[in-house]
């Protein structure tokens, strides 16, 4: 606590904000730890169905500025609060509705607004509560503090499957993200409204100066969306990995990101964001040749493990998205203008994103995951290009 004291306004709520992230990361990580299974083996979703299934999760990030240009007048703290509501009601619906396509969309799809309506909050609020110069390591405690809740939901899947191997344990999973979740709402009841109301009217805010920080957004949201949708499904459906192993996967991802999270913030803070914005991208490339080919180097085993050291690689990489969030907070005039910017980043990076799931799933279906991922490695490299043109301060 004394670390965070020193990172963190004595008067600001990020406590409260904290707890509220670790309730609804515990339920993440039971969600997730087996949804992927559960659409593979219950509601028989195959690629290109995975692909259209990504699409209706990513749309609420393209809707995202005009459900917030609605709310403009409230603060983030009021946000986050509403988006946990809607969470609670999307992971309510998964659990109580019948494996019918359909309505699986459907119950994923309201899960999804809730989230995507909170991830430009909590970023804000970790942001607007964090001392000057500490940005970079208030969005590292974040990452770290969703990765605990990611990891326990996470082991609890682990345990469950080593013991019973049965599609039966996908309901009760769903019953308890979803009570995980009512905590979080209750948690999140303790954040008071002190954020300034937004000048702008709107947080569908495009400025010139925010230009590039919109373009690598468009390129972290293409690449990203590669690995975090298909990435596990090629394990289930390529290598025949059940839920168990796919949250031990995810445990291990969890653990790397909570040990790396606050290095990679202090790294932004100490050597700036555009170093790291552009560094991240070498260690990609070699991650998208191994989780594309693997299989026509090593024996299926063999492969199969360097496709999962190499998902985890990715997620530690992927940490490094938070320098183009400190990025904005460098050259925002006030705290608006960078909670605005932040949050229309998010529907510029799904903008792309919903059009990588669609083109994603017939990728791999037509042209197999050699293409898919080097793809992927291809956006890589030009997000980590368009980084290197930008002029920082330093």
């Amino acid at each position: 606590m004394d670390k965070l004291s020193k990172i963190f306004k004595e008067d600001s709520h990020y406590q409260a904000l904290f707890l509220s992230l670790l309730f609804s990361a515990i339920g993440f990580g039971l969600y997730k730890g087996v949804i992927d299974n559960y659409l593979a083996e219950v509601v028989q979703i195959q690629e290109f169905d995975r692909g259209l299934t990504e699409f209706f999760r990513e749309l609420p990030g393209l809707l995202l500025v005009l459900i917030l240009a609605v709310f403009y007048k409230s603060s983030a703290e009021k946000m986050y609060k509403i988006g946990m509501l809607v969470m609670v009601v999307g992971m309510t619906m998964q659990t109580f509705i019948p494996p019918v396509k359909l309505l699986v969309i459907a119950a994923i799809f309201f899960y999804s607004t809730g989230e995507h309506i909170q991830l430009g909050m909590k970023n804000t609020l970790s942001l607007e509560y964090s001392k000057e110069g500490k940005g970079g390591e208030a969005l590292g405690y974040q990452n770290s503090i969703y990765q605990i809740g990611n990891l326990l939901g996470y082991g609890v899947i682990i345990v469950a499957f080593a013991f019973v191997q049965s599609s039966a344990l996908f309901s009760p999973t769903f019953m308890a993200a979803t009570a995980c979740m009512i905590l979080a709402l209750f948690a999140s009841l303790k954040l008071t409204s002190q954020s300034k109301t937004d000048k702008n009217k709107s947080r569908f805010y495009f400025r010139k100066k925010f230009s590039k920080y919109y373009m690598l957004e468009v390129f972290y949201g293409a690449r990203k969306q590669v690995f975090f949708t298909f990435g596990p499904y090629v394990l289930i459906l390529f290598y025949g990995a059940d839920a168990g192993t796919i949250s031990l996967l995810f445990a291990i991802s969890a653990i790397a990101c909570f040990t790396f999270a606050p290095l990679v913030g202090k790294l932004i803070d100490r050597i700036g964001y555009k170093p790291v914005m552009i560094g991240d991208t070498l260690i990609l490339v070699v991650v998208c040749f191994f989780y594309g080919y693997a299989h026509h180097l090593f024996d299926r085993h063999t492969a199969m493990i360097i496709c999962c050291v190499n998902y985890v690689l990715d997620s530690v990489i992927s940490l490094a998205s938070m320098a183009s969030k400190v990025y904005v907070q460098d050259i925002s005039e006030d705290k608006d203008e960078m909670r605005a910017t932040i949050s229309t980043g998010i529907s510029v990076n799904h903008f792309i994103t919903i059009f990588i799931a669609l083109l994603g799933g017939w990728i791999w279906k037509v042209l197999g995951i050699e293409t898919l991922f080097l793809i992927s490695a291809i956006l890589g490299l030009c997000n980590s290009a368009y980084a290197a043109t930008i002029k920082t301060k330093r």
